[in-house]
This record gives structure tokens, C-alpha cells and sequence, in this order.
């Protein structure tokens, strides 16, 4: 009867390893414990479920000898090793661990009569290290009393251990490195080295996490730097696996000069490579003839071959926010006082750097970037947030934007910050970036990309640039 129990309830356990969006999404995923591959039943799948990856609980606990106790009606789980006890509710995102709750990405769910549950909730919880293969589709778990956990590299979050935060994603578009994590704050430490030139980011007490990324067998991989003249290669790799180290090196290519600099955002580290090659072309821009009006810049973010991040139902960001420009210029059109000029009205990708010679060259008196938030570590993350960069002048325009977006769209007030971000620092005139809302939230997506929300976000822009241009 025992082991009838421990199967049901491994099977829901793996299933809710591997969210999917929607239904399920079976694959023929492979599971490798302490190196060794598990044998899976032909009806065990690892899933996928709303970008979490998914494991039967059943295959865990059959090859860890957890005790496992299967409460039938009132629909929970109790998974006991040692002195651990963890405690799961199926479509409950509230979990026990000891006498301590805890919130999941994604509650317990039963998937084709099999229990299953989020593999970072066994990394974190049940002693287990992971690494998710995305682009072979592999499992790899490490039991926690096993001497290949600092082989592995992956922080077990058990008792006894250090806190890792996990990289989750490393992005390089427009020479700037983005690098999000989910965990404690990460001071990165920066340098440059010679033959050949490159940039070297070290991010002390990391380890990789659900990278969306490929991983080799040596917790290694490359990004496509394709279209990047400068940039030979960017590389990632598990520097240091005790305690855990990720490290990216940017190299470069027929460079006379690097600068760079970098801010650390809520879980993002950006990273503005500036690199000088032995030519470069000046942007034209078309001069705005002085009719004693205002100029206003809009500058709907990315484009083209940047399609930003990414939204909970797979749209890319760039989408969102030029539908939403497009309503502001409509909008800014019919006003007499104003000169409007669009950094772009279609999908294509100006550089930063020529979004920002454009407003500089026009001698603009106001700049505005709209983006889309997304905090894909942390699904329930919402509300809107406004950036600016320490003159005053910005500081008011993102104020008084800011309040006009937050009380037309209702989002969470996550307020007005000073932000280190190339086209708000170079600027010359008062600038902000707005971050509408989360992306990453499946309840403010759906709302964003709504026609009704989109033009009330639209006329809060507007109205806010207008108070301050005191038109």
C-alpha cells in the first residue's frame, strides 16, 4: 500500500516540476539523477507549465527514498526525509516547509492522474541540486547527500548551505548585456583584459538556474552575436563552483577603446558596453526647423532585431510598446504647441546610441522611452515604475508622467527611481523611461495589450508631458 502512495505521489511531484501554458505539453525529456539516466515509465513525461519545468514526484522519491503520505480527500501531500517535512496542497501555491510557509511560482497540480510539482521547489526544499538542459530538454538532479553536488554546481538550498542567487537569463542586444537572476542582490565585479580584448563579469554567489539559454555538459555556453561587428563572442560558464561563481566574458573584435558602465535594476544587471572601432558613421538626422514649438521625442523601445523580453504568452515586448507609441504620437499629432518626432513607428531597431544622438541633435525638451516590464523569476511581480537620471528636470517629468499612469491604469505604484540607463543618461533634455507594467504577469499583459488600456495609458503620457511643458 506504501509504495502504491509513494508512486501516485512522485508522479504528481514530476508533473508539477514542469509547468506548461495551458495543457501540459508531453516531450521525451530525459531524467538524470547523480549522473545515472532514470528509467521512465512510458507514461511519465517531464512538462512544461506556465515557463516552469515540471518532474513526477513519483521518480524522485522512488530512487531518494522520501516518505511520502497521500492524503486522497483532502488533496495533499507530505513528503518527509529525515526531519524535513514538507507539506502540498494540489492547485494550492501556499506549501509548508517545517512549520514555515511558503509561496510557489506555480501551485501542485494533477496532470493525466499524476501528481506534479516545480523542479526549483525540490532544488530549494527537498535537498536536491538541478540544472535544466532547455535546448536537449534533460533533467539533471543531484542528491544533496551526494559528493557531486559541488561538482554540479547548482546550490541545493538546504539546510547548511549557503544562499545562491540564480542566473536565469543573459541577454545581448544593442551592446548591452542584460543578466537577470532570482535571489539576493548581486554586486558584480567588472574588468577588461588584453589579447585578446575583452570585458570579464564575475558574479560572485551564483549558480545557474532554469537558464532559458543551452548549457554544455560543463555548465558552459555561448550567446549569437550575429549583426555585432565589435563583439567576436560572448561566452558564460560556472567560474567558481564552491562557492558558486558565474562568469560572462564579452569579447571583442578590432577595437580602438572599451567603456562601459552598469546598474543593478530589482533582478537585472545592465551592462552599456560602449566600444570605438577604427570608423564610425554619424547617424543624419533631419533638423526640426524652429517654429518656436515644443519638440517631444517618443521612443517606443527595441524593435526589429530586439525584440525585448519576452511576454507571459510568448509576445515580444517591442510589439507592445509601438502599439502604444503609435497611440501617443495619434495623440500628439493634434497638438498644435507641439513639434512630435518618433524614434520609431515601425519595426525597426535604432541603436540606443542613435535614439539618443536623434533627441540631442533635435535640442528636444522632452524625451520619452516606453517599455514593458518583465520579472520572469517572480510571475506575481506588477505595477508600473518610472525611471530617470539625477537632473531635476527629469525627476519632475517622471513624476508628474508617473502619477497620471498609475491613476489611469490602476497598476501598483512602484514609483519613481533613479535609474543608470543609457538613453535617459545621455540625453540632454528631461528624459524618462517607463516601465508601463509587467509583461511577465499574465493579469497586466492581458491588460496592456488591451485597446481600451493601451489608450488610457496613451492619454496619461500625453496629458503628462503637456502639464510639464505647461501646455
Amino acid at each position: 500500500m506504501k509504495k502504491i502512495i509513494v508512486l501516485m505521489f512522485l508522479s504528481l511531484f514530476f508533473l508539477f516540476l514542469f509547468p506548461i501554458q495551458g495543457n501540459a505539453a508531453a516531450n521525451t525529456s530525459k531524467i538524470f539523477l547523480n549522473g545515472e539516466q532514470l528509467s521512465l515509465p512510458n507514461d511519465v513525461q517531464v512538462t512544461i507549465v506556465n515557463k516552469n519545468v515540471m518532474i513526477p514526484i513519483r521518480v524522485v522519491a522512488e530512487n531518494l527514498k522520501f516518505d511520502v503520505d497521500w492524503n486522497q480527500q483532502a488533496r495533499q501531500v507530505k513528503i518527509q526525509q529525515n526531519e524535513k517535512v514538507i507539506s502540498l496542497t494540489v492547485d494550492q501555491k501556499q506549501a509548508m516547509v517545517a512549520d514555515k510557509q511558503v509561496t510557489l511560482n506555480t501551485a501542485p497540480q494533477i496532470l493525466n492522474q499524476t501528481l506534479v510539482v516545480p523542479i526549483r521547489f525540490v532544488s530549494e526544499q527537498m535537498g536536491l541540486s538541478v540544472k535544466w538542459n532547455n535546448q536537449e530538454k534533460i533533467v539533471y538532479l543531484t542528491g544533496s547527500n551526494n559528493e557531486s553536488d559541488k561538482a554540479s554546481g547548482v546550490d541545493s538550498g538546504g539546510s547548511g548551505t549557503t544562499s545562491l542567487t540564480h542566473v536565469t537569463d543573459i541577454v545581448f542586444a544593442d551592446n548591452q548585456l542584460v543578466v537577470s537572476m532570482d535571489g539576493e542582490q548581486v554586486q558584480p565585479v567588472i574588468s577588461t583584459l588584453k589579447n585578446p580584448d575583452r570585458l570579464v563579469v564575475d558574479l560572485p554567489g551564483t549558480v545557474f538556474g532554469d537558464l532559458a539559454q543551452p548549457l554544455d555538459q560543463g555548465f558552459n555556453g555561448k550567446l549569437d552575436v550575429t549583426g555585432y561587428p565589435n563583439v567576436s563572442e560572448v561566452r558564460y560558464s560556472l567560474f567558481k563552483r564552491d562557492p558558486g561563481q558565474v562568469r560572462i566574458v564579452v569579447e571583442l573584435n578590432n577595437v580602438k577603446d572599451v567603456q562601459f558602465d552598469h546598474n543593478v535594476i530589482a533582478d537585472k544587471l545592465l551592462i552599456n558596453l560602449n566600444v570605438s572601432g577604427d570608423s564610425v558613421t554619424p547617424v543624419p538626422v533631419t533638423p526640426v526647423i524652429d517654429t518656436g514649438r515644443k519638440v517631444v521625442v517618443i521612443d517606443p523601445g527595441h524593435g526589429g532585431s530586439d525584440p525585448g523580453t519576452i511576454s507571459i504568452t510568448n509576445k515580444p515586448e517591442k510589439e507592445y510598446v509601438l502599439a502604444l507609441g503609435l497611440k501617443v504620437q495619434a495623440l500628439l499629432l493634434n497638438e498644435p504647441d507641439i513639434d512630435l518626432v518618433m524614434t520609431r513607428d515601425s519595426d525597426v531597431y535604432p541603436t540606443r546610441s542613435e535614439r539618443v544622438q536623434l533627441a540631442n541633435e533635435l535640442n528636444a525638451d522632452v524625451f520619452v522611452s516606453i517599455h514593458g516590464n518583465s520579472a520572469t523569476s517572480s510571475p506575481q511581480a506588477s505595477g508600473t515604475e518610472t525611471f530617470y537620471y539625477q537632473r531635476s528636470s527629469s525627476k519632475d517629468l517622471a513624476n508628474i508622467i508617473h502619477e497620471r499612469l498609475v491613476k489611469a491604469l490602476g497598476f501598483k505604484d512602484r514609483r519613481v527611481k533613479n535609474g543608470n540607463l543609457q538613453v535617459i543618461r545621455e540625453t540632454t533634455m528631461p528624459a524618462v523611461l517607463l516601465e508601463i507594467g509587467f509583461l511577465s504577469n499574465a493579469a497586466e499583459e492581458k491588460a496592456m495589450s488591451s485597446e481600451e488600456v493601451q489608450a488610457k495609458a496613451a492619454q496619461a503620457i500625453v496629458d503628462g508631458i503637456k502639464e510639464y511643458l505647461g501646455i
